[in-house]
């Protein structure tokens, strides 16, 4: 594979604890994923995303790292880890590891020092330490939120505060600090001295924080997407001086490591975490946000393809993750005025009863927006589950939540366990071939019906559509990109170059397709007719330019 091999890699997203247990604890370990790579071969991807599995007490689902550099006895050993990456590269699949910069665990050594540390001392300066106001120091240095909710600080023992923009144990570290910065060097040439070929930046535009006094109020923070780098606690200029230094030691092997960046800010400040001289590649989560509609996945494709043009980067593209609620059941809401985003989180905190969902409808239209996307130029990111066509897991009970979103919103907001519960490999409980013991999330019976070993003998189920299109995937993609003319506002129709054409129908209605042979289809054909909430891949005999090759 060519060094730039991420620019239109097809990667796998495995959330470890979920993938695949070795040995019967109800927890996904390394070597449940190394016992399933022939499968990743046969699905046909070029890469893994490997979710954190350092050590934690899973008070975020494993980004709440107590150590960098280990893996969590829970999930094997560095041993462990060294043969997973060889069998990885022996099946000719890369892999991206998870990195976590924004914030450790409260159980990390340094927070342990710190803790146990005068005011002001070197073991504090780790962190963002600060004085309470108030009379008394009481109260928070400021009024701001965590994203899951409360206050963004906790006060320690001696009357200091500490900021966590996330969960109390994930306390955000001080990126003035020079030891942090070097110390996260040494992690990047940990990992990549084992031979991990990339990694994921979580929270990569949260790192650099002007914490100039005194703070300004919640309700005085400008808002993210006009603010131009100049947040107080997001997307700062300066963010980027970091990632020039990581850059500088991803050259440093052959062939590069590569990175791609979570940073959830307005496409215009994007591109800039995609330059070659930082992490290289950006997450681009405009269609997982779209509702199902043609307008809205061709506005969203333009403006990504041209900001990748733009940056000289490649484009991604995504339609689930650990973090939101599975495609096939967001295309099976109703559509309201609502976004998709609040319609799925309503219909979690109804335990999945309201709005009614229509799966049928759902892993239609999901499979044809999958087809589409993998039809783009550029990279593709796919979710473990999905090949299979899961839905999320909307009524799951209270009592088995993990994730901080639902405890520290007090149960107004779900959270995200619903898409991470452990995949079915075969249709037989009580694990459905995860585990030998019960699940550290349970699984709903209807699993059977959408386990790997029910998909593979079945030659028209959602697994056989992922590797057929995989597969020709790798032989059609190249980067030319064309829209062809075309009538009708609610087909997408666009070629490729050798004659690859992507028709993807949105409508109600059956249309014409071009002439030539269906590669294929999310849905079949009937009569040259393309059915409605479907996508074809077709191979005309030339290529057709710009024209209109959709007849009626």
């Amino acid at each position: 594979m060519h060094t730039d091999w991420w620019t239109d890699a097809a990667v796998y997203q495995i959330y470890p604890r979920s993938f695949a247990d070795s040995n019967g604890d109800g927890i996904g370990d390394l070597r449940g994923i190394t016992s399933r790579v022939p499968y990743l071969a046969a699905l046909g991807v070029n890469a893994v995303w490997l979710s954190p599995f350092y050590p934690s007490a899973l008070a975020d689902g494993g980004y709440d790292v107590d150590d960098y550099r280990a893996v969590d006895p829970r999930l094997g050993t560095l041993d462990d880890f060294d043969e997973m990456v060889w069998t990885l590269h022996a099946a000719h699949i890369k892999l991206i590891i998870d990195i976590v910069p924004n914030h450790s665990s409260n159980r990390h050594r340094w927070f342990t020092e710190a803790l146990g540390s005068s005011k002001g001392s070197p073991a504090r300066e780790r962190y963002i330490f600060r004085d309470g106001t108030g009379p008394d120091g009481s109260q928070p240095p400021s009024d701001w939120q965590s994203i899951f909710g409360g206050s963004a600080w906790t006060r320690v023992p001696d009357g200091q505060w500490y900021l966590h923009m996330f969960a109390p144990e994930q306390p955000d570290l001080n990126w003035d600090n020079p030891e942090v910065r070097d110390d996260f060097l040494t992690t990047l040439r940990f990992w990549s001295d084992r031979a991990v070929d990339g990694f994921r930046v979580d929270v990569a535009h949260g790192l650099a924080k002007d914490l100039t006094e005194p703070f300004l109020p919640a309700a005085h923070l400008p808002d993210l997407a006009e603010a131009d780098g100049a947040h107080p606690l997001w997307d700062r200029d300066e963010v980027h001086d970091i990632y020039t230094e990581w850059r500088n030691v991803f050259d440093e092997y052959d062939p590069p490591r590569m990175a791609v960046a979570e940073a959830c800010v307005h496409p215009t400040r994007r591109i800039r975490y995609a330059r070659a001289d930082g992490l290289g590649q950006a997450f681009n989560f405009d269609l997982l946000e779209a509702a199902w509609s043609a307008e809205e996945f061709r506005v969203r494709i333009n403006a990504h393809l041209v900001e990748a043009e733009t940056s000289a980067a490649s484009a991604t593209w995504v339609l689930s993750n650990h973090d939101v609620v599975r495609h096939a059941t967001r295309y099976g809401l109703p559509g309201t005025e609502q976004t998709p985003r609040e319609v799925a989180m309503a219909w979690l905190l109804s335990n999945g009863t309201h709005p009614r969902l229509d799966p049928a409808l759902g892993l239609r239209r999901a499979k044809a927006a999958t087809l589409l996307m993998l039809a783009l130029p550029g990279s593709a990111y796919l979710y473990q589950g999905e090949e299979l066509g899961l839905h999320e897991v909307g009524d799951l009970p209270d009592n088995v939540l993990q994730d901080p979103e639902f405890h520290r919103s007090n149960g107004t907001r779900k959270g995200r366990d619903g898409c991470r519960v452990p995949i079915p490999w075969s249709d037989h409980e009580p694990s459905f071939g995860f585990s030998e013991e019960t699940p550290h999330l349970p699984q709903p019976a209807w699993f059977a019906t959408y386990a790997v070993q029910a998909e593979e003998r079945d030659p028209d189920s959602t697994l056989e559509l992922y590797r057929r299109a995989l597969a020709l995937r790798t032989k059609l993609s190249s980067h030319g990109f064309t829209w062809a003319d075309e009538d009708r506002p609610d087909v997408l129709h666009f070629i490729r170059p050798g004659g690859w054409h992507c028709v993807a129908n949105f409508s109600p209605e059956p249309v014409s397709l071009p002439r030539g042979t269906v590669l294929v289809a999310s849905s079949p054909p009937v009569d040259d007719q393309l059915p409605p909430e479907t996508t074809a891949w077709i191979l005309t005999s030339h290529e057709s330019g710009g024209g209109g090759d959709v007849r009626g």
